[in-house]
């Protein structure tokens, strides 16, 4: 495993012909691959991207990771310690990295939570979610894939109103990059039926009543009949890290 500090605070990169052509890849990618099995859309990202594709794990499963080195064994996995995360959650990270084919890469912001609470004032995260979320996530994450010109996510249609709409391939213009979605069209069942038939690793946290995992302070176990993701910044209008925003 290998882990890269954020080492400036991002900029924008400024627009280039490549991007003009990454742009249109993805546009076109997005429909010629809606109705594409997720396995169908990772193989298309492994042959026109090879080592400039990686995928993105919160370790909330390992589905997509899975899925990936399927058809790109050793593929880079990108994975963001907040420093907040749930000990769950990096145990996953371990597991992932010792029984799959995959290099897990860790992001971690350019600040301790030591330092950011020196700097912003402690648990900044109940104070300003959106800042802590920008240092210790977003910037992190456009860092760490400046290597890359297309990401994978877990994202799915299913899981909350602001993803109903995800494509399968898109393009990102904040990280000017080909992002990947390769379940947006797979339901919860799915997701279960894969774990289950190839007995992908899965945060223990799942099974505890919390159906979508974050960093410790800022989620909660989802009471019954409410939505899978209302333990992410319960009480507040946040629903989102930025991530995928």
């Amino acid at each position: 495993m290998r882990t890269v500090q954020a080492d400036t605070d991002t900029g924008t990169e400024r627009a280039t012909g490549r991007d003009a052509e990454l742009k249109t890849l993805a546009e076109q990618a997005g429909r010629d691959l809606e109705d594409a099995s997720a396995l169908e859309i990772l193989q298309w990202a492994a042959d026109t991207f090879g080592k400039k594709f990686c995928v993105t794990s919160s370790m909330e499963d390992a589905v997509v990771a899975h899925l990936a080195s399927r058809t790109f064994p050793g593929v880079d996995v990108v994975f963001l310690d907040t420093g907040y995360h749930f000990p769950e959650t990096i145990g996953t990270r371990d597991a992932v990295e010792a029984v799959m084919d995959v290099n897990v890469i860790t992001l971690t912001p350019r600040r301790t939570v030591a330092e950011q609470d020196a700097e912003y004032g402690p648990k900044l995260h109940d104070r300003d979610p959106d800042l802590c979320c920008k240092l210790r996530k977003v910037q992190p994450l456009e860092q760490g894939l400046t290597a890359y010109d297309a990401w994978a996510t877990g994202l799915r249609r299913d899981e909350s109103p602001t993803r109903a709409n995800t494509p399968v391939v898109s393009w990102d213009e904040k990280r000017r990059k080909v992002k990947i979605s390769p379940i947006a069209r797979w339901t919860q069942d799915d997701v279960d039926a894969y774990v289950a038939e190839h007995g992908v690793l899965t945060n223990p946290l799942l099974m505890d009543g919390y159906p979508s995992v974050g960093c410790a302070p800022c989620t909660r176990r989802v009471l019954e009949g409410e939505d899978a993701r209302a333990g992410r910044w319960a009480g507040s209008t946040k629903t989102e890290c930025g991530l995928h925003g």
